[in-house]
Protein backbone atom coordinates (compact mmCIF):
# COMPACT_ATOMS: atom_id res chain seq x y z
CA UNK A 1 0.00 0.00 0.00
CA UNK A 2 1.22 3.41 -0.87
CA UNK A 3 1.52 6.17 1.64
CA UNK A 4 1.57 10.01 0.87
CA UNK A 5 5.51 9.82 1.57
CA UNK A 6 5.36 8.13 -1.82
CA UNK A 7 3.61 10.79 -3.63
CA UNK A 8 4.62 13.71 -5.80
CA UNK A 9 2.46 15.99 -4.25
CA UNK A 10 4.51 19.49 -5.55
CA UNK A 11 1.56 21.52 -7.71
CA UNK A 12 -0.68 18.85 -7.54
CA UNK A 13 -4.43 18.58 -6.70
CA UNK A 14 -4.51 16.28 -4.02
CA UNK A 15 -8.12 14.93 -2.70
CA UNK A 16 -8.27 13.66 1.17
CA UNK A 17 -10.71 11.55 2.46
CA UNK A 18 -11.15 12.60 6.10
CA UNK A 19 -13.66 12.09 9.24
CA UNK A 20 -14.52 15.26 10.03
CA UNK A 21 -17.98 14.08 11.61
CA UNK A 22 -17.36 15.84 14.91
CA UNK A 23 -20.29 16.40 17.37
CA UNK A 24 -22.26 19.66 17.38
CA UNK A 25 -23.86 21.76 20.02
CA UNK A 26 -27.49 23.53 19.19
CA UNK A 27 -25.41 26.24 18.16
CA UNK A 28 -23.22 24.42 15.80
CA UNK A 29 -20.64 24.84 17.98
CA UNK A 30 -18.01 21.90 17.56
CA UNK A 31 -17.67 20.03 21.29
CA UNK A 32 -14.79 18.37 20.57
CA UNK A 33 -12.55 18.80 17.73
CA UNK A 34 -9.90 15.72 17.86
CA UNK A 35 -11.24 13.87 14.50
CA UNK A 36 -9.98 16.95 12.96
CA UNK A 37 -6.65 17.39 15.00
CA UNK A 38 -5.76 14.01 14.18
CA UNK A 39 -5.40 14.28 10.36
CA UNK A 40 -2.77 17.41 10.45
CA UNK A 41 -0.21 15.74 10.21
CA UNK A 42 -1.34 14.35 7.01
CA UNK A 43 -2.86 18.17 5.53
CA UNK A 44 0.45 19.80 7.36
CA UNK A 45 2.70 17.48 5.15
CA UNK A 46 0.75 18.07 2.26
CA UNK A 47 1.16 22.11 2.95
CA UNK A 48 4.83 21.92 3.20
CA UNK A 49 5.31 19.77 0.11
CA UNK A 50 2.92 22.48 -2.16
CA UNK A 51 -0.03 20.96 -2.52
CA UNK A 52 -3.50 22.09 -3.39
CA UNK A 53 -5.58 20.31 -0.86
CA UNK A 54 -9.33 19.40 -1.43
CA UNK A 55 -10.72 17.80 1.32
CA UNK A 56 -13.77 15.32 1.87
CA UNK A 57 -15.85 14.32 4.45
CA UNK A 58 -19.35 13.30 5.72
CA UNK A 59 -21.37 14.69 8.66
CA UNK A 60 -23.90 12.99 10.31
CA UNK A 61 -26.68 11.20 8.64
CA UNK A 62 -28.66 13.50 5.80
CA UNK A 63 -29.61 10.48 3.92
CA UNK A 64 -28.78 12.04 0.90
CA UNK A 65 -30.36 15.37 1.02
CA UNK A 66 -29.20 18.79 1.61
CA UNK A 67 -29.80 19.12 5.41
CA UNK A 68 -28.44 22.48 6.59
CA UNK A 69 -27.89 21.71 10.43
CA UNK A 70 -25.35 19.03 8.80
CA UNK A 71 -22.72 21.61 6.75
CA UNK A 72 -19.68 21.00 7.27
CA UNK A 73 -19.29 25.34 7.23
CA UNK A 74 -18.69 24.29 11.27
CA UNK A 75 -15.22 22.57 10.28
CA UNK A 76 -13.94 24.46 7.51
CA UNK A 77 -13.55 27.40 10.27
CA UNK A 78 -12.04 25.10 12.74
CA UNK A 79 -9.90 24.00 10.68
CA UNK A 80 -8.66 27.06 9.24
CA UNK A 81 -7.64 27.96 12.88
CA UNK A 82 -6.18 25.20 13.20
CA UNK A 83 -4.21 25.19 9.88
CA UNK A 84 -3.63 29.02 10.02
CA UNK A 85 -5.24 29.19 6.79
CA UNK A 86 -8.23 30.13 4.85
CA UNK A 87 -10.59 27.14 3.81
CA UNK A 88 -12.77 27.62 1.15
CA UNK A 89 -16.19 25.70 1.94
CA UNK A 90 -17.40 24.95 -1.41
CA UNK A 91 -21.32 24.76 -2.05
CA UNK A 92 -21.10 21.21 -3.50
CA UNK A 93 -18.86 18.49 -3.95
CA UNK A 94 -19.25 17.59 -7.40
CA UNK A 95 -20.65 19.32 -10.41
CA UNK A 96 -18.77 22.08 -12.75
CA UNK A 97 -19.25 24.89 -10.16
CA UNK A 98 -16.79 22.57 -7.64
CA UNK A 99 -14.54 21.67 -10.88
CA UNK A 100 -14.46 25.57 -11.63
CA UNK A 101 -13.21 26.14 -8.18
CA UNK A 102 -10.90 23.53 -7.99
CA UNK A 103 -9.38 24.51 -11.06
CA UNK A 104 -8.37 28.23 -9.78
CA UNK A 105 -6.23 26.83 -6.79
CA UNK A 106 -3.20 27.99 -6.31
CA UNK A 107 -0.02 26.01 -4.51
CA UNK A 108 -0.83 25.66 -0.80
CA UNK A 109 -5.10 26.62 -1.20
CA UNK A 110 -7.59 24.56 0.96
CA UNK A 111 -11.13 23.66 -0.48
CA UNK A 112 -13.20 21.76 2.32
CA UNK A 113 -15.73 20.13 -0.19
CA UNK A 114 -19.52 20.08 1.61
CA UNK A 115 -21.04 16.79 2.75
CA UNK A 116 -20.72 13.88 0.92
CA UNK A 117 -23.96 12.63 2.20
CA UNK A 118 -25.88 14.95 0.38
CA UNK A 119 -25.82 12.70 -2.37
CA UNK A 120 -27.45 9.32 -1.97
CA UNK A 121 -24.52 7.97 -4.31
CA UNK A 122 -22.04 8.42 -1.33
CA UNK A 123 -23.01 5.24 0.21
CA UNK A 124 -24.33 3.11 -2.48
CA UNK A 125 -20.48 3.22 -3.51
CA UNK A 126 -22.02 4.37 -7.12
CA UNK A 127 -19.38 4.29 -9.89
CA UNK A 128 -20.63 7.57 -11.60
CA UNK A 129 -20.50 9.99 -7.99
CA UNK A 130 -16.41 8.06 -7.89
CA UNK A 131 -15.64 9.38 -11.03
CA UNK A 132 -17.18 12.96 -10.20
CA UNK A 133 -14.98 13.17 -7.11
CA UNK A 134 -11.90 11.73 -8.93
CA UNK A 135 -11.93 14.29 -11.41
CA UNK A 136 -11.45 16.88 -8.96
CA UNK A 137 -8.05 15.77 -8.48
CA UNK A 138 -4.44 14.14 -9.41
CA UNK A 139 -3.42 12.06 -6.27
CA UNK A 140 -6.08 10.34 -3.97
CA UNK A 141 -4.88 9.87 -0.05
CA UNK A 142 -7.12 8.40 2.12
CA UNK A 143 -6.91 9.51 6.08
CA UNK A 144 -10.58 8.36 7.05
CA UNK A 145 -10.02 4.98 8.87
CA UNK A 146 -13.48 5.40 10.85
CA UNK A 147 -15.30 5.19 7.80
CA UNK A 148 -12.75 2.70 6.14
CA UNK A 149 -14.85 -0.69 6.64
CA UNK A 150 -17.83 1.02 4.48
CA UNK A 151 -18.16 0.40 1.02
CA UNK A 152 -18.54 4.28 0.06
CA UNK A 153 -17.78 6.02 -3.52
CA UNK A 154 -15.31 8.15 -1.28
CA UNK A 155 -13.29 5.58 0.15
CA UNK A 156 -13.66 2.25 -2.75
CA UNK A 157 -14.81 3.32 -5.78
CA UNK A 158 -12.69 6.41 -6.33
CA UNK A 159 -10.02 4.40 -6.52
CA UNK A 160 -10.69 3.00 -9.67
CA UNK A 161 -10.66 5.93 -11.06
CA UNK A 162 -7.81 8.63 -9.42
CA UNK A 163 -4.35 8.48 -11.15
CA UNK A 164 -2.60 7.53 -7.87
CA UNK A 165 -3.76 6.49 -4.48
CA UNK A 166 -2.38 6.10 -1.47
CA UNK A 167 -3.06 5.96 2.59
CA UNK A 168 -2.57 9.41 4.94
CA UNK A 169 -0.54 9.11 8.10
CA UNK A 170 -3.67 8.33 10.13
CA UNK A 171 -5.02 5.61 8.04
CA UNK A 172 -1.13 3.60 8.52
CA UNK A 173 -0.89 4.53 12.08
CA UNK A 174 -4.15 3.28 13.09
CA UNK A 175 -2.99 0.14 10.67
CA UNK A 176 0.42 0.24 12.59
CA UNK A 177 -0.72 -0.04 15.69
CA UNK A 178 -3.33 -2.83 15.29
CA UNK A 179 -0.38 -4.91 13.53
CA UNK A 180 1.50 -4.56 16.58
CA UNK A 181 -1.21 -5.76 18.65
CA UNK A 182 -2.56 -8.24 16.50
CA UNK A 183 0.08 -9.42 13.95
CA UNK A 184 3.47 -9.62 16.18
CA UNK A 185 2.60 -8.95 20.05
CA UNK A 186 4.21 -8.54 22.97
CA UNK A 187 2.59 -11.62 25.44
CA UNK A 188 0.90 -11.75 27.55
CA UNK A 189 -2.19 -10.47 25.30
CA UNK A 190 -4.80 -9.44 26.90
CA UNK A 191 -8.15 -7.85 24.91
CA UNK A 192 -10.96 -6.30 27.48
CA UNK A 193 -14.41 -6.62 25.89
CA UNK A 194 -17.50 -4.43 27.33
CA UNK A 195 -20.80 -2.93 26.05
CA UNK A 196 -24.22 -4.04 26.10
CA UNK A 197 -24.38 -6.83 23.71
CA UNK A 198 -22.81 -9.87 22.69
CA UNK A 199 -24.61 -10.08 18.89
CA UNK A 200 -22.36 -7.12 18.71
CA UNK A 201 -19.13 -8.79 19.77
CA UNK A 202 -19.50 -11.98 18.89
CA UNK A 203 -17.44 -12.01 15.55
CA UNK A 204 -14.68 -10.00 17.33
CA UNK A 205 -14.90 -12.53 20.38
CA UNK A 206 -14.51 -15.30 18.34
CA UNK A 207 -11.68 -14.21 16.33
CA UNK A 208 -9.31 -12.99 19.74
CA UNK A 209 -9.99 -16.56 21.10
CA UNK A 210 -6.88 -17.31 18.29
CA UNK A 211 -4.70 -14.33 19.49
CA UNK A 212 -5.13 -13.44 23.08
CA UNK A 213 -3.43 -14.73 26.53
CA UNK A 214 -6.42 -13.69 28.97
CA UNK A 215 -10.15 -12.25 28.17
CA UNK A 216 -12.03 -9.75 30.00
CA UNK A 217 -15.61 -9.37 29.61
CA UNK A 218 -17.78 -6.42 31.34
CA UNK A 219 -20.73 -4.15 30.37
CA UNK A 220 -24.05 -5.92 30.18
CA UNK A 221 -22.38 -8.37 27.50
CA UNK A 222 -21.09 -10.19 31.02
CA UNK A 223 -24.68 -10.90 32.14
CA UNK A 224 -24.97 -13.04 29.08
CA UNK A 225 -21.92 -15.50 29.80
CA UNK A 226 -23.05 -15.51 33.40
CA UNK A 227 -26.45 -16.50 32.40
CA UNK A 228 -25.02 -19.78 30.33
CA UNK A 229 -22.95 -20.72 33.56
CA UNK A 230 -26.39 -20.35 35.57
CA UNK A 231 -26.63 -17.16 37.60
CA UNK A 232 -30.02 -15.92 38.21
CA UNK A 233 -29.26 -12.38 37.32
CA UNK A 234 -33.00 -10.76 38.36
CA UNK A 235 -33.72 -8.62 35.69
CA UNK A 236 -29.99 -7.44 34.05
CA UNK A 237 -30.06 -7.38 30.63
CA UNK A 238 -29.63 -10.70 29.06
CA UNK A 239 -29.66 -11.75 25.18
CA UNK A 240 -31.45 -14.88 25.42
CA UNK A 241 -31.33 -16.20 21.88
CA UNK A 242 -27.37 -15.79 22.71
CA UNK A 243 -26.95 -17.79 25.58
CA UNK A 244 -25.71 -20.73 23.75
CA UNK A 245 -22.91 -18.44 21.60
CA UNK A 246 -21.92 -17.39 24.80
CA UNK A 247 -20.93 -20.84 26.47
CA UNK A 248 -19.57 -22.01 23.23
CA UNK A 249 -16.89 -19.02 23.54
CA UNK A 250 -16.22 -19.54 27.25
CA UNK A 251 -15.30 -23.62 25.90
CA UNK A 252 -13.34 -22.55 23.01
CA UNK A 253 -11.68 -20.12 25.55
CA UNK A 254 -10.89 -23.16 28.16
CA UNK A 255 -9.76 -25.71 25.47
CA UNK A 256 -7.30 -23.22 23.81
CA UNK A 257 -6.07 -22.60 27.37
CA UNK A 258 -7.20 -19.04 27.49
CA UNK A 259 -8.05 -17.19 31.08
CA UNK A 260 -11.32 -15.47 30.64
CA UNK A 261 -12.52 -13.25 33.75
CA UNK A 262 -16.30 -12.57 34.27
CA UNK A 263 -17.34 -10.03 36.79
CA UNK A 264 -17.53 -11.47 40.55
CA UNK A 265 -20.07 -8.64 41.69
CA UNK A 266 -21.85 -6.05 40.90
CA UNK A 267 -23.21 -2.29 40.83
CA UNK A 268 -26.66 -3.13 40.91
CA UNK A 269 -30.56 -0.74 40.72
CA UNK A 270 -33.66 -1.15 41.30
CA UNK A 271 -34.53 0.39 38.10
CA UNK A 272 -32.41 1.81 35.38
CA UNK A 273 -32.45 5.75 36.42
CA UNK A 274 -30.10 7.99 38.32
CA UNK A 275 -32.15 8.53 41.03
CA UNK A 276 -32.33 4.56 41.91
CA UNK A 277 -31.67 3.29 45.13
CA UNK A 278 -28.45 1.63 44.46
CA UNK A 279 -26.31 -1.01 45.95
CA UNK A 280 -23.38 -3.63 45.33
CA UNK A 281 -23.43 -7.25 45.35
CA UNK A 282 -21.52 -10.39 44.99
CA UNK A 283 -23.01 -11.72 41.05
CA UNK A 284 -24.91 -14.53 43.24
CA UNK A 285 -26.84 -12.29 44.89
CA UNK A 286 -28.50 -10.10 42.69
CA UNK A 287 -32.02 -9.43 44.28
CA UNK A 288 -34.99 -10.37 41.63
CA UNK A 289 -36.20 -7.32 40.29
CA UNK A 290 -32.71 -5.79 40.61
CA UNK A 291 -30.22 -5.16 37.52
CA UNK A 292 -26.66 -5.18 37.04
CA UNK A 293 -25.67 -1.69 35.59
CA UNK A 294 -21.60 -1.64 36.51
CA UNK A 295 -18.78 -4.03 37.39
CA UNK A 296 -18.19 -3.89 41.15
CA UNK A 297 -14.96 -3.11 43.16
CA UNK A 298 -14.13 -6.95 43.50
CA UNK A 299 -14.28 -6.85 40.11
CA UNK A 300 -12.58 -3.75 39.44
CA UNK A 301 -10.15 -5.16 41.42
CA UNK A 302 -9.69 -8.45 39.86
CA UNK A 303 -9.43 -6.73 36.30
CA UNK A 304 -6.21 -4.25 37.70
CA UNK A 305 -4.71 -7.52 39.27
CA UNK A 306 -5.27 -9.65 35.49
CA UNK A 307 -3.72 -6.78 33.67
CA UNK A 308 -0.64 -6.85 36.07
CA UNK A 309 1.53 -8.43 33.63
CA UNK A 310 0.28 -7.70 30.51
CA UNK A 311 2.16 -6.67 27.76
CA UNK A 312 -0.34 -5.70 25.28
CA UNK A 313 -4.13 -4.31 25.90
CA UNK A 314 -6.65 -4.28 23.01
CA UNK A 315 -9.57 -2.82 24.63
CA UNK A 316 -13.05 -1.70 23.28
CA UNK A 317 -16.76 -1.55 25.57
CA UNK A 318 -17.31 -0.11 28.26
CA UNK A 319 -17.70 -1.87 31.80
CA UNK A 320 -21.16 -0.23 32.71
CA UNK A 321 -23.52 2.19 31.78
CA UNK A 322 -21.11 4.62 32.41
CA UNK A 323 -22.80 7.70 31.33
CA UNK A 324 -24.47 8.20 34.74
CA UNK A 325 -22.52 8.89 37.01
CA UNK A 326 -23.60 6.02 39.98
CA UNK A 327 -22.75 3.65 37.54
CA UNK A 328 -19.85 4.88 35.61
CA UNK A 329 -16.94 3.40 38.43
CA UNK A 330 -16.56 0.25 37.25
CA UNK A 331 -15.05 1.89 33.63
CA UNK A 332 -13.08 4.46 35.42
CA UNK A 333 -11.31 2.16 37.50
CA UNK A 334 -10.73 -0.19 34.05
CA UNK A 335 -9.46 3.41 32.70
CA UNK A 336 -7.13 3.65 35.72
CA UNK A 337 -5.63 0.38 35.71
CA UNK A 338 -4.55 0.25 32.07
CA UNK A 339 -3.19 3.51 31.86
CA UNK A 340 -0.97 2.12 34.88
CA UNK A 341 -0.04 -0.97 33.52
CA UNK A 342 3.23 -1.19 31.64
CA UNK A 343 1.76 -2.71 28.07
CA UNK A 344 0.96 -1.47 24.68
CA UNK A 345 -2.32 -0.61 25.23
CA UNK A 346 -5.19 0.29 22.31
CA UNK A 347 -8.57 1.60 22.92
CA UNK A 348 -11.33 1.69 20.64
CA UNK A 349 -14.60 2.17 19.87
CA UNK A 350 -17.18 5.63 20.20
CA UNK A 351 -18.23 5.03 23.93
CA UNK A 352 -14.17 3.70 25.18
CA UNK A 353 -12.93 6.71 23.86
CA UNK A 354 -15.41 9.08 25.35
CA UNK A 355 -15.20 7.16 29.09
CA UNK A 356 -11.12 7.11 28.81
CA UNK A 357 -11.52 10.92 28.03
CA UNK A 358 -13.74 11.33 30.75
CA UNK A 359 -11.31 9.37 32.92
CA UNK A 360 -8.41 11.89 32.44
CA UNK A 361 -6.43 9.03 31.23
CA UNK A 362 -5.71 10.19 27.46
CA UNK A 363 -2.42 10.91 27.76
CA UNK A 364 -1.21 7.22 29.29
CA UNK A 365 -3.33 4.98 26.71
CA UNK A 366 -0.64 3.98 24.06
CA UNK A 367 -3.39 5.00 20.97
CA UNK A 368 -6.77 5.34 21.28
CA UNK A 369 -8.30 4.16 17.95
CA UNK A 370 -10.47 7.05 15.76
CA UNK A 371 -12.64 4.44 14.65
CA UNK A 372 -14.99 2.48 16.52
CA UNK A 373 -17.32 0.05 13.93
CA UNK A 374 -13.81 0.24 11.80
CA UNK A 375 -11.41 -0.88 14.73
CA UNK A 376 -14.03 -4.02 15.75
CA UNK A 377 -13.60 -4.66 11.66
CA UNK A 378 -10.45 -5.18 12.81
CA UNK A 379 -10.78 -7.25 15.49
CA UNK A 380 -13.10 -9.61 13.81
CA UNK A 381 -9.99 -10.19 11.25
CA UNK A 382 -11.66 -8.82 8.36
CA UNK A 383 -10.05 -6.71 5.74
CA UNK A 384 -11.49 -3.50 5.58
CA UNK A 385 -12.86 -2.74 2.22
CA UNK A 386 -11.20 1.18 1.88
CA UNK A 387 -7.46 -0.09 2.90
CA UNK A 388 -8.12 -3.64 0.45
CA UNK A 389 -9.20 -0.81 -2.56
CA UNK A 390 -5.70 1.08 -1.94
CA UNK A 391 -3.78 -2.34 -1.93
CA UNK A 392 -5.95 -3.04 -5.22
Amino acid sequence: MKTIKDMDLSGKRVFFRVDFNVPLDEHQNITDDSRIRAVLPTLEYALDHNAKLIIASHMGRPKGKVVPVLSLSPVAKRLGRLLKKEVIIAKDCIGSEIKALVNKMKRGDVVLLENLRFHSEEQKNDDAFARALAELCDVYINDAFAVSHRTNASVVAITKFVPVSGAGFLLQRELDYFKKAMADPQRPVVAIVGGAKVSSKIGALENMLRYVDKLIIGGAMANTFLKSIGYDLGKSKVEIDLIEVAASVLRKAAESGIKLYLPVDAVVASHFDARAEIKIVPMQEIPQNWMALDIGPATSLLYSQVLYDAKTIIWNGPMGAFEMDAFSRGTFAMAHSVANSYALSIVGGGDTDVAVHKSGETDRITYISTGGGAFLALLEGKTLPAVAALNA
